[in-house]
């Protein structure tokens, strides 16, 4: 991990030495978790994520009883009563299995209250950070939180007209 972090480190002195453009880094994650409205909403998705996964393993406890009870009672069961009852499991299951996906599926509800909650302090600490780069002078902010990432870069450093033009592509 240092020597990559190390080696993006030289590669951008090298890359920025020649127009003299300057960085910084900082820690997303440390500016975050000092931020009391974040960790507010942070508690907040907890508890929800929480009471719904309670809910989700009272509906899969039940699906979990019918079966059992199904499976000491199959021997003595009409092929039709066995059908129904494999269809009410099946059943209870799938409404279970919904349930989970709408909670914390891909864009589910966990998903939607974090876009709510969190995201707007996400954009103020981007907008803060984006302020102090215009002010200090950087020209590009690195983010150290979950490896390094670029955070901001001022526009005039982007590059992919250029590419798209040597590419022959264009707007």
């Amino acid at each position: 991990m240092k020597k990559i972090v190390l080696s993006l480190l030289l590669l951008m002195a090298v890359g920025f030495s020649a127009n003299a453009q300057r960085y910084c880094i900082i820690d997303s994650k440390y500016i975050l978790d000092r931020m009391v409205d974040y960790k507010d909403a942070q508690t907040r998705l907890d508890q929800m994520s929480k009471t719904w996964q309670t809910e989700i393993d009272t509906r899969m406890q039940e699906v979990d009883r019918m079966y059992k009870s199904y499976e000491a009672e199959r021997a003595m069961l009409s092929d039709d009563m066995r059908k129904k009852r494999e269809d009410e499991i099946m059943q209870k299951e799938k409404v279970a299995k919904d349930l989970q996906k709408q909670r914390f599926g891909y864009e589910g509800d966990l998903f939607k209250e974090r876009q709510k909650l969190v995201k707007p302090i996400q954009d103020k600490v981007y907008n803060a950070v984006q302020k102090f780069a215009q002010t200090k002078s950087y020209d590009a902010v690195l983010d150290k939180a979950g490896g390094v990432t670029l955070f901001y870069a001022d526009p005039k450093l982007d590059k992919s007209e250029d590419v798209l033009k040597l590419l022959g592509i264009n707007k």
